[in-house]
């Protein structure tokens, strides 16, 4: 199909069809990590964006307004994330923006996700309206990305309707279509929808790596070092977006493939 851009489409031959897929080049960069240094294949590896969503970040949105939350300093990591979006792009890796985007009726959201948002309806909580909009609703100005974090043509848009990426939702598949086996994980809350989406990650076999400076919380620090802690220990590894951005400038990043 004229500008499919996936490599491992069937092709013909006169009247033949091949299954061949083209080799995959390894693009191996080195960096810089929490327990241990890192290197990784880039062409088997993605950027991750959790939640960088107007319903979260924004003063108006959902999170400040109703759940009482301070996100003034959310935003400061905005350009690291930008930043590595950039490199990630340029050396043909895939970026993913993962937004929470429910369907408009809860149809398949279960009471404890339904209940513990709204406070057991205490107060406006998944797919209500409030001055904003309605709460997280997919197509929704809740579910959007905010403007300051750069999404390209190329980017992906995942939503999803769980603190975890993984559940009940298409991003597993996805990744496995590209053959990724390294997710680098980025955005808020880290606690919350970043750590789940990390630890499901794992349960499913893929490897992770957290960009500590790339990801915030509205939570205490304290809940931030226990998170880290756990990443190191249990689930994989934590590196800093100035560590990750210097290897792909080193002489082990091949750039992008052709």
């Amino acid at each position: 199909m004229a500008g499919d851009k996936r490599p491992d489409r069937w092709s013909r031959e006169g009247e033949a069809i091949s299954l061949m897929r083209p080799p995959r080049v390894p693009r191996p960069i080195r960096f810089d990590a929490q327990p241990a240094p890192l290197t990784v294949d880039l062409s088997r590896a993605a950027l991750v964006v959790v939640d960088m969503q107007n319903d979260f970040l924004d003063p108006d949105g959902w999170f400040a307004t109703v759940r009482g939350a301070d996100t003034s300093g959310l935003l400061g990591i905005v350009p690291r994330i930008n930043a590595l979006s950039a490199a990630f792009r340029d050396r043909g890796a895939q970026v993913i923006h993962l937004n929470w985007g429910i369907r408009a009726d809860l149809a398949n959201l279960p009471a404890n996700v339904v209940d513990k948002g709204s406070s057991c309806g205490a107060a406006p909580g998944y797919g209500d309206t409030i001055p904003s909009g309605d709460v997280l609703v997919q197509g929704k100005w809740g579910a959007c990305s905010v403007p300051a974090i750069d999404v390209l043509d190329g980017d992906l848009k995942v939503f999803k309707h769980r603190l975890s990426g993984f559940r009940d939702n298409e991003l597993e598949a996805i990744l496995r279509r590209r053959d990724i086996a390294t997710v680098f994980y980025v955005g808020v809350n880290l606690d919350r929808c970043v750590f789940a989406t990390l630890a499901d990650g794992c349960f499913q076999g893929f490897d992770a790596v957290l960009v500590e400076d790339a990801t915030d919380t509205v939570s205490p620090p304290h809940v931030t070092d226990a998170i880290l802690y756990l990443v190191r220990l249990l689930y994989g590894f934590t590196t800093k977006s100035d560590a990750l951005l210097g290897a792909f400038q080193s002489p082990t990043d091949t750039g992008a493939t052709t």
